[in-house]
Parts: structure tokens; C-alpha cells; sequence
């Protein structure tokens, strides 16, 4: 029976490539967001500046979280955390041990570029090794020899928010800024190192050190990282970045895999529809059904197999685009490396198998179950579309949508409440692809009068075959309503977070001006003398973080956003609205909260709350105040001077001001190498911009998995016209010229065009008004009206364009060879 469907291969090419084109595309992206979601389980970074040491000593980075279970949840803290510089003594006497340097990362600023600094004790973990000149002494630094500063020369540097001027001793061939051992300890502003270096004796087994190793840090809140590992203890942000791309990646492939098998189920659903006559006509000589199963299995499974084998390839280079694409933006360092195993070619193999089987199945299950005669005529009418299996498929789907819908609305707060809204309109596509042939016949019978008199007899035709076969003009509005659907939802969904997040910014912020840090913060001494420039009234000092409530349980494992500020200046550079209590009282072990999480933990002004602050540390904070915030945008207040230490920035990093004179302010900074001027409009804009370069990698992709179904909507629309030789032909003998027969085609590609993109603003509904009210307090997404005006005028071109050229080459055969090829 295999070779039987092979050799017929040549009668139906088209269905052949288009479902191969189906399955090929659906294994790209699946494939590429699973690459992206293996680099964020990994999170490896090149080692660089600590390539010498075998082992990195570091302070752990989780938290494990109040609740119960008996699998414990733990965090991400996201402040770093530094290790005690006793264990490097410890670690130096152990046997094996050719050297155990703590290391110790600093900001600098120099000439406005931003570099990193160090103790030039640590530069034997490069190793680096001087190209002229001496160690640093107190005073002096040692330069990497790309900045073009040679020995003997003095130079400007920033660091910690002290601006000082430092004689090159010597330079190295690399990048960095190498301090003497007093100074790096007087910038870092701590005790402690951000890693211990520990460098294998020569012939020293590393395994048998780190076991050694490891017994040393035992009791302590430090980890042994190894091999690769080691990268993300030099580039801790990529542990971070990694965690995001997981989600990321998570969200999008719980997006692009129901899009695939929806794509692939459908395509391969309408190539089988196509040859029901020669099903039929198997069955009439003797093919018992097993047989003709096996048949369309076998086909469908080899097609899906090799067209997902070879869609892995270019599924390579799309993944790695889109990384580079989020390290352009900011949304991950541009260290972490592209990392990918054999799990996502298992996962896009696995998803085309999977469906290509599936509907085959359930295509080939009637074919082969009915009566020889019952199939030959079956093959020719349009069977009863609303089986039961389908009816409840469709109740159960559109009930599921309800319970997201209602989760949007009740559950959730904020932007968080895309976590449902998301998923609601693919599960409302799929619900509505199951009852489409019933809203065709209902839309066929409001348009059939107008559409025919705009069209004339060729419309009033195109009626008429839609009337009689809504089944196969329903497969084609399909593909419509998901690209229309999917992309109104997601485009309109970033839009509205974008502008909630903007509108609540632009609530909060109630400076004149804004003094942000070039390099590591901004000293307490800066502070001071901008209050002292005339027309200054107020200043807060800033710095963000996140912090854990431990108690009461919040139950948010990705911490809360705190920011730290003064007392003194923040209700007059904030537009935090005080419910109860002081902002004034910000000083010392105190928090403010915002009034929905009080309600919700039940505490008040005078209770006190456990915390844990970025860098993991305890802190029993005392609620001083209570402030409103907008749903999803809520930030507790901490004194800067409780905060700061426990950030990586170890210092504000941003001054509030309100100055009724910004010329003095702008005089003040005019020079400065340790902070920069701007105003509240330039602010506000870096924020947006900063919001829009995000957005647009949400967009990019969501633009993949759009152009996924604009393929699926020319490949439907091809496979469905070109399947129609035989019809036009007859159409032609029977009287009908080629242009009526065009006319006849182009009303149909309207009806099509209009119902995908009924069905479709419908399914972007679902997810784009329930999350509006949650987010705006209004059913209305933000956006531009062109935007959605642009999707729906691309679907109808699509739609029409896809049948119309296959319809024209179809009928530029003589119609009577036509009918007699097919």
C-alpha cells in the first residue's frame, strides 16, 4: 500500500508540498524556541578574564522561600553575593593548590566608557602579564593597552562614585582597569570577594582538589563551580538572563507548538480530504481498511519526519538570531552563548510526528471505515459537519476559554494577568476552528445577497459552492483567523503592557531633573552638594532592588521591587500617595508598602515584616507607611541607606531633584565625569525607550510564529484552489469564461477573507479585553486602530492573493484537457 501512495506522488504534488512546506516551517520554530529555552537551562558564558583558575569559589545564589510541600521553592537572589576572603587562606594551604586569589569586580568609568576594575593581585587567573612597566602600587593602575593611555601617563577614573586620577604604572595586553590591593578593597566598599580563584598546582588532579576544596566550604553558604560552570561566576548576569530566556522561550513555545500541530493537523487533514475519491475507490478493489490506514500513516509519518529532520537546520540559525536579536536589546548579555543539544531536534521531530500521525488518523478513520459505495459517494457531497466528537471538543474548548477569561479578570493584577489572557485566544482559535463550517453557513447567508449584487452572476455562483461545501470554505478561513487572531492578540497585548508600564512611570516620577551615575553609584557626598545648589528643594536618592517577603508567606518567587530613597525628599520627587502613616519615618530597619499588599499580607503601620534583601541578607523591617499603587505596578520603599549596601551597585544610583532652577543643576554637572544631567522629559523618554527596544523582541517573536501562519494561509489557500482543476474546467465547458470563473474565485477569497477575520478579531477579543480591564480599567487595548486596520487588510490580501493566482494558472489550461488530466 506504501508503494501504491508513492507512485500516485506525481498526481498530487501540490498537496505533497504544501503539507511538506507545513511541517517543515512548524519544525523551525518549534526547533528554534526550544534552542532558545536549552541556552537559558545552560546559561554558559566563555571564560575570559578567570580562564586560569580551575575552580571558582562563590557565594550561592538562591533563596529558598517559605511554603509548604515537600519539595522546597527557592529564587534567584538578584543582587551579588560575595564570599568571605578567610577561605582563600584556608583553600592556599591545601595540598594541590598552586594559588587561591580573591576577586573583586569594581565599576569604573574612563573617559565615559564603562569598564571593570580589579585587583591586580587576581590578574595571575587571566593569567595577564605586564607588556611594560610595574605592579600598581596605591595610586597607580594598570591599564588594558586598547585604551591608549601609555605607562607614565595620568588618567581620570570613576569608581564608587569618587572621581580620582590615578598614574598608569604599566599596561596589559586585554581589557580592565587593575588596582592596588588597598585601593580595590577601599572602592568594592566591602570585605568580602566576589569569587575565590582557586589555580591547580602543576600535575595536581582537579578533581581531587575540589573534593579537598569542598570540604573547606562546607558550613558555609559558598559553591564549587567547574568546567563550563565557570563562566557564569565571572558574568553573573547571564544566571539571570538565563532564567528569563527560560520563560521567555517557555511562554512562546506554549504558543508556537499549538500553532504548529494546529497548522500541521489542518494541512495534512485537507491533503487526505482531497484524495477521499481515491480512498474510495481503493476500498472498491479490495483494500481492507488496516490497509488503507496503514497507508496514509506510513505517508504521513515519513513526510513529517524528513521535513522535520530538515527544518532542524535552519531552526539553528533562527534561534541564534533571535539571542543575538536580545543581546542587541538588552535583554541578556551579550555573553551568553548559544547552547543546544539533541532535546530540541527530538522536541520538533517529536511535534510533526506526533501530528502528522494523529490527523492521519483521524482523516483516514472514516475513509476506511464506511462502505466502499458510501465512500465513492461521500467523496463527491459534503457530509454532516457537527459529529459529536467535534460538539463536544468545541464545549469543552470554549468552556476552558470562559475559565481563562474569568482567571484574567479575578486572579490576577496587572500585567502578570497575561499569563492567562495570553493562552485564551489560541484556546478560543481552536474552539472556533471546530464550529467554522457553522458560522460559514451563517455568514453565507447574510452576505450571499449583497456580495451577488456587487459581483453579478459570478458571485451569485461563488454563493452557491460556498452554501454547498462550508466544510471546505470554513478549512480555508482557518488559517485566516489564526494569523489575524494570533497577531492582533500579542501585538495589542504588548502595546497595552507598554503603556501601563509607561503611565505608571510617568505617575511616580515628580522631578525636575534627574542625576543618574556613570560608574558604580553615586557617593553621599554628591548628594549633599546638589542640595546645596540654589533652587534645589528637594532630593532622593535612589536604588532598585528586589526584595523577598518571607513573612507573612507572599508566595512570588521572583521577589518584589523595592526601591530606596530618602526621607527627606521623596514624597516631593515621587508621586507616591501616602494611606497611612510617614514617608518621613523611612529611616533606619523600615519599609513602606503599597496599600493592595498590606490588604493582602494583613499587616498595617507598626507591624513589622521579614524580609530578605537582594544579596539574601535578613532584615525585620518595621511598616512605617503605607502608599496606593496602580494593580501590578506595586514597589515597596526602603532608606537608601538600609538598601544600597545589599545591592551590587552598593550605592544609589540615581538623584531625585526638584530645583526650581535646572540652569544651577546643569551648571553643577557641566564638567562631572560621576554623574549625568537629565531632565524629566529626557527621563521619561529613556524609559519609553528603553520599554520599546524590549517590546520589539516580543514582537520579533510573535512575528515568528505569525509568518508561520501566513505561510499556512497561502499553503491552505494553494493546496485547496489548485485542487479545483477539474471544477473550473467543467465550469468552462458548461459556458463560463476564464474571467467569470476569476470573479467567481475573488468573491469566494472575500467570503474567506471575511469570515478569517471575523473569527479571528474574535479569538484576539477574548484575550485583549479581559486583560485591558485589568491593566487600563477599560475593555479597549492601547495601540494604533492602523495597526489592527493593517493585519486585517494583509489577511484579505493574503487570502486573496493566494487564490487568485492559483485559480488563474489553473485555468490557463484548455478546459477540456483539464478535465480529462484530472
Amino acid at each position: 500500500m506504501f508503494g501504491i501512495a508513492l507512485r500516485s506522488l506525481r498526481h498530487r504534488r501540490g498537496a505533497f508540498v504544501g503539507t511538506f512546506v507545513a511541517m517543515f516551517f512548524g519544525a523551525v520554530i518549534v526547533f528554534a524556541t526550544g534552542a532558545l529555552m536549552e541556552t537559558g537551562v545552560r546559561a554558559t558564558a566563555p571564560l575570559q578574564r578567570l580562564a586560569a583558575a580551575d575552580i571558582h569559589v562563590v557565594a550561592g545564589k538562591t533563596l529558598e522561600l517559605p511554603g509548604g510541600g515537600d519539595e522546597a521553592e527557592t529564587a534567584l537572589l538578584p543582587e551579588r553575593v560575595r564570599v568571605e576572603r578567610e577561605l582563600a587562606d584556608r583553600i592556599r594551604d591545601l595540598p594541590g593548590v598552586g594559588a587561591a586569589v580573591p576577586d573583586v569586580s569594581v565599576p569604573v568609568s574612563l573617559r565615559g566608557r564603562q569598564v571593570s576594575g580589579h585587583d591586580w593581585a587576581s590578574s595571575v587567573l587571566a593569567p595577564y602579564t605586564l607588556a611594560d612597566g610595574s605592579a600598581p602600587t596605591p595610586g597607580q593602575v594598570v591599564l588594558g593597552s586598547g585604551y591608549g593611555v601609555r605607562t607614565g601617563d595620568s588618567v581620570d577614573l570613576v569608581a564608587r562614585g569618587e572621581e580620582g586620577r590615578y598614574q598608569v604604572s604599566g599596561t596589559v595586553a586585554g581589557d580592565g582597569v587593575y588596582f592596588a590591593t588597598a585601593d580595590v578593597t577601599r572602592l568594592s566598599g566591602t570585605g568580602g570577594a566576589d569569587l575565590i580563584g582557586v589555580v591547580a598546582a602543576p600535575g595536581a588532579d582537579v578533581a581531587e582538589l575540589s573534593r579537598r576544596v569542598a570540604e573547606v566550604v562546607k558550613g558555609t553558604d559558598a559553591v564549587l563551580l567547574t568546567g563550563n560552570e565557570r563562566g557564569v561566576s565571572e558574568f553573573p548576569e547571564v544566571a539571570a538572563a538565563g532564567t528569563m530566556l527560560v520563560i521567555l522561550a517557555g511562554v512562546t513555545g506554549g504558543l508556537t507548538v499549538p500553532v504548529a500541530v494546529f497548522v500541521i493537523a489542518s494541512t495534512l487533514v485537507l491533503s487526505i480530504q482531497q484524495r477521499e475519491r481515491e480512498m474510495a475507490l481503493l476500498r472498491t478493489i479490495g483494500t481492507t481498511p488496516g490497509q488503507l490506514r496503514a497507508m496514509v500513516l506510513g505517508e504521513s509519518t515519513l513526510l513529517a519526519a524528513v521535513a522535520s529532520a530538515l527544518g532542524c537546520l535552519p531552526g539553528v540559525l533562527l534561534a541564534k538570531w533571535l539571542l543575538s536579536l536580545m543581546a542587541g536589546a538588552g535583554m541578556t548579555p551579550p555573553q551568553l552563548t548559544y547552547q543546544q543539544g539533541v532535546l530540541p531536534v527530538l522536541v520538533a521531530v517529536g511535534v510533526g510526528l506526533l501530528s502528522a500521525a494523529g490527523a492521519a488518523l483521524i482523516a483516514a478513520h472514516r475513509a476506511a471505515r464506511i462502505r466502499p459505495t458510501q465512500a465513492l459517494a461521500e467523496a463527491a457531497i459534503q457530509r454532516r459537519w457537527l459529529t459529536r466528537p467535534r460538539a463536544i471538543l468545541a464545549s469543552l474548548t470554549f468552556a476552558g476559554g470562559i475559565v481563562l477569561m474569568v482567571a484574567t479578570v479575578t486572579v490576577f493584577e496587572g500585567p502578570v494577568a497575561a499569563a492567562t489572557a495570553g493562552p485564551t485566544s489560541m484556546v478560543w482559535a481552536i474552539g472556533l476552528a471546530l464550529i467554522a463550517p457553522g458560522v460559514t453557513t451563517v455568514c453565507v447567508r447574510l452576505l450571499r445577497r449583497p456580495l451577488g449584487l456587487v459581483s453579478g452572476e459570478p458571485g451569485r455562483l461563488a454563493m452557491i459552492n460556498a452554501g454547498a461545501y462550508t466544510v471546505k470554505v470554513a478549512a480555508a478561513a482557518t488559517p485566516i483567523m489564526l494569523a489575524t487572531g494570533i497577531a492582533t492578540a500579542n501585538i495589542f497585548l504588548q502595546s497595552t503592557m507598554t503603556d501601563a508600564a509607561q503611565l505608571a512611570y510617568t505617575e511616580n516620577l515628580r522631578a525636575d531633573a534627574v542625576l543618574t551615575a556613570t560608574a558604580g553609584g553615586i557617593s553621599p557626598a554628591v548628594a549633599e552638594r546638589v542640595r546645596a545648589v540654589p533652587g534645589v528643594s528637594a532630593v532622593s536618592e535612589v536604588v532598585s532592588s528586589s526584595v523577598f517577603v518571607m513573612d507573612p508567606a507572599d508566595g512570588s518567587d521572583e521577589g518584589r521591587p523595592v526601591q530606596g530613597v530618602s526621607a527627606d525628599g521623596v514624597s516631593q520627587t515621587t508621586g507616591y500617595t501616602v494611606t497611612g502613616g510617614s514617608l518621613s519615618a523611612l529611616t533606619g530597619d523600615t519599609v513602606a508598602l503599597p496599600s493592595p499588599l498590606a490588604r493582602r499580607w494583613g499587616v498595617g503601620v507598626g507591624d513589622t515584616v521579614k524580609l530578605r534583601l537582594g544579596d539574601g541578607s535578613p532584615l525585620a523591617a518595621k511598616v512605617v507607611a503605607t502608599v496606593s499603587a496602580r494593580p501590578g505596578f506595586e514597589t515597596l520603599l526602603m532608606p537608601v541607606r538600609t538598601l544600597a549596601p545589599h545591592t551590587s551597585a552598593g550605592l544609589p544610583t540615581q538623584l531625585l531633584v526638584r530645583s526650581a532652577d535646572t540652569g544651577a543643576l546643569r551648571d553643577f554637572a557641566a564638567g562631572r565625569h560621576d554623574v549625568v544631567l537629565g531632565d524629566r522629559t529626557a527621563q521619561l523618554r529613556s524609559f519609553h525607550d528603553q520599554a520599546a527596544l524590549g517590546a520589539w523582541v516580543n514582537y520579533a517573536l510573535v512575528g515568528m510564529i505569525a509568518a508561520y501562519t501566513v505561510i499556512a494561509v497561502v499553503n491552505t489557500q494553494v493546496m485547496a484552489t489548485l485542487a479545483r482543476r477539474r471544477e473550473f474546467g467543467l465550469q468552462r465547458l458548461t459556458g463560463s469564461t476564464r474571467g467569470q470563473v476569476m470573479r467567481m474565485v475573488l468573491v469566494e477569497g472575500a467570503l474567506v477573507a471575511i469570515i478569517g477575520v471575523l473569527l479571528g478579531g474574535i479569538a484576539a477579543a477574548t484575550t485583549l479585553v479581559p486583560f485591558s480591564l485589568v491593566v487600563k480599567g477599560t475593555p479597549l487595548p492601547s495601540g494604533s486602530p492602523l495597526t489592527f486596520v493593517s493585519i486585517v487588510a494583509a489577511a484579505a490580501a493574503l487570502a486573496l492573493v493566494s487564490m487568485l493566482v492559483p485559480a488563474w494558472r489553473s485555468t490557463r489550461r484548455p478546459p477540456i484537457e483539464a478535465v480529462a488530466t484530472e
